[in-house]
């Protein structure tokens, strides 16, 4: 009898020690969407930094950057005209929300071409991203509540709008050395990506 009730110990604790770090759930369908699929591009946001205190492009581009980085090591390829994956970031370093689960509501500054978009998505961004407005979320998405200095990056699919990997890091993000705090926090995230 000890014997049984150590092994349903050891199994809960077990289940609560994966559960934990960073990343999101993770349906078994969209794990399998992600691992057959090899292209992607970016869905521009406006998630501007307004203080001051931090150069907005230059933390944008670190950030883009080191997501290509992941990508290329994952084996995905940019794709700008038909993607398989749409690559949504939210920086959270002065915002006051939450990044809403279900349905999301993509926070563009523009609903048509034309409009501004950070220097920093040249050459990344998806050709058709003023068509995209709404994005649903899987069940197994959580919602992630408002974390200052921190990043979430959704991964959707193009065809269905639908979020099928969330990933951020339980972390915040330094201040001393920034660009290479940034890079840590996104591989970090890169650590859990299906």
């Amino acid at each position: 009898m000890k014997k049984i009730k150590l092994l349903i110990t050891l199994i809960i604790a077990g289940a609560f020690i994966i559960s934990c770090g960073s990343g999101s759930n993770i349906s078994k369908e969209s794990a399998k969407k992600l691992k057959n699929y090899s292209t992607y591009s970016y869905l521009p946001n406006k998630d501007t930094i307004l203080s001051r205190d931090y150069d907005n492009d230059r933390l944008h581009e670190v950030i883009i950057s080191t997501i290509n980085d992941n990508m290329s090591s994952e084996d995905f390829a940019i794709d700008n005209r038909q993607p398989d994956v749409l690559v949504y970031v939210h920086t959270m370093f002065d915002e006051k929300v939450d990044v809403n689960a279900n349905p999301v509501y993509t926070n563009f500054s523009y609903y048509r071409p034309g409009h501004y978009i950070g220097p920093y998505y040249k050459d990344y961004t998806y050709e058709n991203y003023f068509t995209i407005q709404r994005i649903g979320a899987d069940a197994a998405i959580k919602q992630l509540p408002y974390k200052e200095k921190s990043i979430v990056i959704d991964f959707i699919d193009r065809r269905s709008n639908q979020i099928l990997w969330r990933g951020t890091a339980d972390e915040e993000i330094g201040s001393r050395r920034l660009e290479r705090d940034l890079r840590n926090y996104v591989d970090e995230i890169f650590k859990n990506f299906p």
